[in-house]
């Protein structure tokens, strides 16, 4: 079930979620040793193209692909970008078409047989497959209780909808002709506001599947979110803390 093919969704999606590609970006080029950028870039499940531009900094020529016309219409035009409406398990390229091949934040939507088997055959020979994820942790740096909260009451009220695996084994890499080099763990810190919080919220999929897809009111469900953290808030913001992994894996 796809989540955010709702305009809706998009909007928020674009306003609100956090923009945390540029670091991992930075991580990618270090470990490929990319003293140039490489000549053609594809970022699949692209979304309204955040992890798209952060591409800028490691490629010429890069595309930009995703399932949902909605998220699509938010990306904003950039030099050197294009984008594409198609499925991550049908990509409308050429054979050995890119360099690399990106998944931010995407993977476990996808079908993944289906797409390790696209994303193969797009890649140039020795090409690269580098699958990340964030995941927000429900810690707030400055007071403990927020993760109580987080995991007993928000959790327990908007449930994590069903998911693949966010990263890739290294056996199914090598099932599809990949070989799984390295696979590395990032940490981010992002200070919020009560209202960027509760507004970051209703970007997730909890909230979607409950509000888009459910009958809940997003303005209730944005009230009771701000009603709800605004007590555990030091002050004007706080500090939360996400994890997550760097999967690179080679086309062999």
């Amino acid at each position: 079930m796809n989540y955010f093919v709702h305009d809706s969704v998009a909007s928020r999606y674009a306003r609100y979620r956090p923009y945390l590609h540029p670091a991992v970006v930075k991580r990618i080029r270090l470990f490929l040793q990319l003293d140039e950028p490489v000549h053609r870039a594809l970022d699949v499940g692209c979304g309204t193209g955040h992890s798209t531009v952060a591409l800028k900094e490691i490629a010429y020529e890069i595309v930009g692909v995703d399932v949902s016309a909605a998220m699509l219409s938010m990306a904003k035009p950039e030099a050197r970008i294009r984008y594409v409406q198609a499925p991550a398990e049908a990509l409308p390229f050429d054979d050995r078409f890119f360099e690399l091949v990106t998944v931010g934040l995407a993977f476990h939507w996808f079908d993944q047989d289906r797409f390790l088997a696209e994303a193969h055959r797009v890649l140039a020979d020795d090409g690269w497959l580098v699958i990340y994820n964030n995941i927000f942790q429900g810690h707030m740096v400055e007071n403990a209780e927020f993760s109580r909260w987080y995991h007993e009451t928000y959790l327990a009220r908007y449930p994590t909808p069903p998911r693949n695996p966010r990263s890739i084994s290294r056996e199914k890499g090598e099932a599809h002709g990949f070989r799984l080099v390295h696979e590395e763990r990032h940490e981010d810190e992002h200070a919020f506001t009560v209202d960027q919080l509760a507004a970051y919220f209703t970007t997730q999929s909890n909230v979607i599947a409950a509000v888009e897809q459910g009958d809940e009111d997003l303005e209730s469900v944005f009230n009771w979110l701000v009603e709800s953290v605004k007590p555990m808030f030091p002050g004007d913001s706080a500090t939360f803390r996400s994890s997550g992994s760097i999967c690179y894996l080679r086309k062999v």
